[in-house]
């Protein structure tokens, strides 16, 4: 079973979600104002039919682009550039009671300098908007548990349409764009991309080394299985007993512990290899990625790309 997302769509056309924006789009008041292109040394953008320098200006960062108008950034030098959005939720301060440990009742005894109420920021998500994650298996409909204190969301499964399979099965070639965070390597180094590691055997991409990497900083990346305990009744009990079932190398009661915090290659980042990669997403190795638990972070949709086929000036 695997997983990517998060990714968002409005409530009623959930087939066109939105992926990140990838980072050779120069975006501002929400329109893509330029592409960058890699012309084997440097990264230019298309003024007057000419290859020249980037406008030295600011950007906006954090936008989102339909899957629908991907091709669109594919084209080389395109009329008309698609426009993107920006996040649908935002965050919200608010004051939090201090629970009692044994039962949920405010905290009224709590010593002077600790108090009964601290200040939390919460995610308020718009209420046509709906969060999109990708699954290569069905996955029951129902109440979910989504994170913790008794968080809950309502999940529907649908089948993506042809068009959208379409493009997950594209090979990536010589250039493409992460649109889920991205981390590489063994359980103590990370990498840049799936490179060869003697020490562990692993092989990555020796044949395809990198031309250019167009990134921002890392980002943070960690997960949590969700650890249940024996008198605790699930919500809806297929979902947590599909995800710890598919792999019998441990025993599922021994999961649930927080992840290695690792920093990640953001989602956006731009890719130019020398040579094409044939492959898509999914026929990547599982052991280039590291392995938390007894899970590789593949499974988690770690490092899904898109192709970018007009990143490269031919």
């Amino acid at each position: 079973m695997l997983l990517a997302g998060p990714f968002w769509a409005e409530e009623n056309n959930p087939q066109n979600f939105y992926v990140p924006t990838p980072f050779n789009c120069l975006v501002k008041d929400n329109e893509i104002q330029h592409q960058m292109f890699f012309d084997g040394e440097n990264w230019k953008v298309w003024e007057d039919n000419q290859p020249t320098i980037p406008p030295d200006d600011k950007y906006q960062k954090g936008t989102w682009v339909a899957i629908n108008d991907w091709e669109k950034l594919q084209n080389s030098r395109p009329k008309e550039l698609p426009k993107v959005q920006t996040n649908p939720w935002k965050f919200l301060p608010h004051l939090h009671p201090r629970l009692q440990e044994k039962q949920r009742r405010v905290a009224t005894d709590a010593d002077e300098t600790q108090g009964s109420l601290f200040l939390e920021n919460a995610v308020q998500l718009h209420p046509d908007a709906r969060l999109i994650y990708l699954s290569n298996t069905k996955i029951d409909e129902g109440w979910y548990r989504f994170g913790g204190e008794g968080h809950l969301v309502n999940l529907s499964c649908k089948k993506l349409n042809n068009s959208g399979k379409d493009l997950f099965n594209q090979p990536l070639k010589k250039s493409f764009a992460l649109i889920v965070p991205a981390v590489w390597g063994s359980n103590r180094h990370s990498y840049r991309s799936p490179e060869c590691d003697p020490t562990v055997n692993k092989l990555g991409w020796p044949e395809n080394q990198i031309n250019s990497l167009l990134t921002q900083r890392p980002q943070p990346f960690r997960y949590r299985l969700g650890k249940r305990k024996t008198d605790d009744k699930p919500i809806s009990e297929p979902f947590q007993t599909q995800a710890l079932t598919t792999e019998n190398e441990q025993n599922p009661q021994n999961s649930g512990l927080l992840s290695r915090g690792r920093y990640a290659i953001p989602a956006g980042t731009v890719y130019v290899l020398q040579n094409p990669l044939e492959k898509t997403w999914y026929q990547w190795d599982k052991s280039w990625f590291p392995q938390e638990g007894y899970y590789s972070l593949k499974r988690w949709g770690c490092g899904l790309a898109l192709p970018l086929d007009n990143a490269i000036i031919s």
